[in-house]
């Protein structure tokens, strides 16, 4: 076989290949004699047919078809492999002259990873940002410990407060129309976790049991419903119950109760254990990101439009995989991104980044000889069957033969690799930083309990 290559831009590379006439020959043969085996033709057993007459019936284009889906796999994969190239896409086969007793003239176009020259990524020394130790994080698990164990007495003798779960009616209207799904009788609420529009629970505070009253509130600008986006609304209130939260004493009988541990001691010890692990996680994950932005920063590398294209389209289907999977629309969705266009931009962004962070760990394995061995795999679909409940066996037995799960796995190994190679082979400084605003917030956000969450759905207020 004889290749000729040629680069074109955005890294696209030509492959004419010419394959002697003798085997393109003998591929054809052997199509028109396979075509023969499971194609009804009068006259004639299956496999019988002479070649003439198989060509008469299902056409030379149907023949040269498949003829060149026996032969090409073969061919481009040594043509391939004969010019190094690193290819991001599946070869494509844009032109071909097949004629019997000539040479077959093939054109294939495949494309390659972009080359680029990797910034410095070891003998670094960085500075990574933590948050501040949390002093009171032992006292806080315990008191989460002790609302998990709690229980609710009646309050009859005072008003509520902002730490005790009420049960009330709500009747809300908005314009002086009522809101859909902004009424309910017996509704129970946590006044400490409220996930409601900012200002409701607030004001169900400091009143007595059975009072009626009204409270006004308005809608958050970015409200899901858009009639009702920052406008004023008022609801009726009448407060059935009032409850407390009443905790239960720390000693070693409630600890033998509630949990696998037999004294406070060991409970103490167990959530300071984790609490302990979850910093060391945090300080390493914040060690990678300052490695991995330090590379990123001194990597130039120009990115092909058609990868970017093809990137944009793997995370819109995710996010429409998810969004199908939660129940949820679509078009809502795109709209609360800020519409098509900055949510196509956004799209744009995210796989840039995604692409390049690809190819900075795919360049650095390959400078440092990381490699993917059976070992790494049994680890890896240890830890998969672990998180999904079943066993290593029962994975490789649903996904085994799926060249995507299989691309995947290795893939996974190689990040991790790569993480671990940073770490070790650079310097790091940890500096402790306040959390931003946003970032408090979110993280509060986070910690709301569910119950709250399902507080929001069944009122939409």
């Amino acid at each position: 076989m004889q290749t000729t290559l040629t680069k074109e831009k955005d890294n696209i590379v030509i492959l004419n290949m010419t394959i002697p006439a003798n085997e393109a020959d003998s591929a054809y043969n052997l199509a028109a004699n396979r075509i023969s085996q499971y194609v009804n033709i009068n006259g004639f057993r299956k496999g019988k047919a002479p070649k003439s007459v198989v060509e008469r019936h299902v056409g030379v284009d149907r023949i040269q078809q498949e003829a060149l889906d026996m032969l090409l796999p073969r061919y481009i994969s040594q043509a391939i492999s004969e010019n190094k190239l690193d290819t991001v896409t599946q070869p494509a086969l844009t032109s071909y002259n097949y004629e019997p007793g000539q040479d077959l003239q093939v054109t294939i176009q495949v494309e390659t990873r972009p080359e680029f020259t990797i910034g410095t990524y070891k003998g670094m020394e960085l500075k990574a940002e933590i948050a501040p130790e949390d002093k009171g994080a032992l006292d806080n698990a315990i008191n989460n410990f002790l609302t998990q164990n709690s229980s609710l007495e009646l309050v009859l003798d005072r008003p509520s407060k902002d730490t005790d779960i009420v049960v009330f009616d709500f009747d809300g209207t908005c314009n002086g129309e009522k809101i859909q799904g902004g009424s309910a009788k017996g509704y129970t609420l946590d006044l400490a976790h409220s996930n409601f529009i900012p200002g409701f629970a607030e004001q169900l505070v400091g009143h007595n049991l059975k009072e009626e009253f009204t409270i006004d509130v308005k809608f958050p600008e970015e409200y899901h419903d858009k009639k009702l986006q920052g406008q004023d609304a008022r609801f009726d209130i009448k407060l059935n119950e009032i409850k407390q939260r009443v905790l239960p004493e720390l000693n070693d009988e409630l600890v033998k109760k509630a949990t696998r541990f037999s004294t406070v001691d060991e409970l103490k010890s167990d959530i300071q254990s984790f609490i302990d692990t979850q910093r060391e996680n945090a300080k390493r994950l914040s060690a990678e990101n300052a490695a991995f932005k330090s590379i990123v920063d001194s990597t130039s590398i120009d990115i092909p439009q058609s990868m970017i294209d093809r990137e944009v389209r793997a995370i819109a289907n995710d996010y429409q995989q998810r969004i199908a999977n939660q129940g949820g629309n679509w078009a809502q969705f795109v709209e609360a991104q800020g519409g098509e266009t900055k949510f196509a931009q956004t799209l744009s962004e995210d796989a840039k980044i995604r692409i390049k962070n690809s190819l900075i760990v795919d360049k650095i394995s390959k400078e440092e000889n990381l490699t993917v061995g059976q070992e790494d795999l049994t680890s890896r679909l240890t830890q998969l069957s672990m998180a999904y409940g079943t066993t290593p066996e029962q994975l490789v037995k649903q996904f085994g033969q799926n060249p995507t799960f299989v691309n995947s796995l290795s893939q996974q190994v190689i990040n991790d690799k790569v993480r671990d190679f940073l770490i070790d082979n650079n310097k790091f400084e940890y500096v402790e930083v306040e959390p931003a605003k946003e970032e408090k917030e979110t993280k509060a956000k986070k910690k709301s309990s569910k119950k709250a969450e399902k507080e929001e759905e069944k009122t939409e207020a």
